[in-house]
C-alpha cells in the first residue's frame, strides 16, 4: 500500500468528544510524583515476568497519585493498568481503569491532546478486549482526528492505533475494514526504527482474520512472514520480545505450526529465566 494513500481521518461518529475536549489543563498539578522512576520501577517488575507485585504497585501509586492530587500522574497509572489487566485479564479492574482514565480526561479537557488521545486509545482497547468493540471503535476514530491533526503520518503511535482500530472492525463483522486497518499498520510500523515485533503481531492478526475471510491461501504466507520478522537476526531477545512471541504462539498453535510454536515457548521461558 502506497502512504500516499493512507487516509487518517474518518466520518462522524457517535462518540460524543465535546465532554472530553475545550481548553486543556495546563496547570501544574501541587505535588507531583516522579513518574519517571515509578514507570521505570514498574517496567522492570513487568520485564521479570512479576506480574502479582506489579499490579500491587501500580495500585499502590495510582492511589497514592490521587492523594496528592497530581492528576497527571494517575493518568499515566491509570492508562497503564488498563494495559496490565488486559493481560490478566481482569475485566472488573480493566474496566474501572478505563472508566476513572475518561474521567481525568473529561475533567480536564484532554479529549484533543495527544497525550488525552493516548489514554483514549487504550481505553479503547481495553474495551474492544472485553467484547465492547462497538463502543470502541468510535473512541478509535476520535482518537484518529486528534493524531492526524498534530503528528506525522508515520508516528509510530499510528501502528497501534489502526492494529486495534482494525481488530475490533473484526470484531463486529466488518472484515474489508480490518484489512485495510492492517495494512495501514504494516506500512507505518515499517518505517519505525526495529520494528519486528510489531510487523509480526500484525501478520499473525491479518493470518486470523484471512482464515475469518475464508482466505486459507493467504494464511501461510502472512505467518511464515511474521516467523521471519521474529527471527531477524537484529531482534533483541528482551522481556518485551518476549511479551510479543507470546502474543504470536496462540496464532502459531491455532493453525498448526507446532515446531514455530514450540521453538517460541522455548525462547520465552528463556528470556524470562534470566531476568
Amino acid at each position: 500500500m502506497s502512504l500516499d494513500s493512507l487516509d487518517y481521518t474518518e466520518p462522524c461518529c457517535c462518540f460524543d468528544a465535546s465532554g472530553y475536549t475545550g481548553t486543556p489543563d495546563t496547570a501544574p498539578c501541587a505535588q507531583p510524583l516522579d513518574i519517571k522512576s515509578i514507570i521505570s520501577e514498574l517496567d522492570r517488575l513487568l520485564n521479570s515476568g512479576n506480574e502479582s507485585e506489579a499490579g500491587r504497585f501500580l495500585d499502590l501509586w495510582c492511589g497514592r497519585a490521587r492523594d496528592a492530587d497530581d492528576w497527571r500522574t494517575e493518568l499515566s497509572l491509570q492508562s497503564e493498568l488498563m494495559g496490565f489487566h488486559r493481560r490478566t485479564g481482569d475485566e472488573k479492574s480493566a474496566i474501572n481503569a478505563v472508566n476513572r482514565g475518561l474521567e481525568l480526561i473529561r475533567e480536564h479537557h484532554l479529549g484533543s491532546t495527544v497525550s488525552g488521545a493516548t489514554v483514549l486509545l487504550n481505553a479503547a482497547t481495553t474495551l474492544k478486549a472485553y467484547g465492547r468493540a462497538d463502543k470502541s471503535i468510535p473512541m478509535f476514530i476520535q482518537v484518529c482526528r486528534v493524531f492526524s491533526e498534530k503528528l506525522d503520518p508515520l508516528d509510530y503511535r499510528f501502528g497501534g492505533l489502526f492494529n486495534n482500530m482494525a481488530l475490533s472492525y473484526s470484531d463486529v463483522g466488518d472484515f474489508d475494514s480490518a484489512e485495510s486497518y492492517f495494512k495501514k499498520a504494516l506500512a507505518v510500523i515499517s518505517h519505525c526504527e526495529h520494528p519486528e515485533n510489531e510487523l509480526a503481531v500484525t501478520c499473525c492478526n491479518l493470518a486470523e482474520l484471512y482464515e475469518r475471510m475464508g482466505r486459507d491461501e493467504d494464511i501461510e504466507p502472512m505467518l511464515d512472514r511474521a516467523w521471519e520478522y521474529l527471527n531477524s537476526p537484529d531482534l533483541p531477545h528482551n522481556g518485551y520480545h518476549a511479551f510479543t512471541a507470546s502474543k504470536c504462539l496462540p496464532t502459531f498453535e491455532h493453525f498448526g505450526f507446532f515446531i514455530y510454536a514450540h521453538e517460541l515457548k522455548a525462547r520465552v521461558n528463556s528470556i524470562y529465566e534470566r531476568t
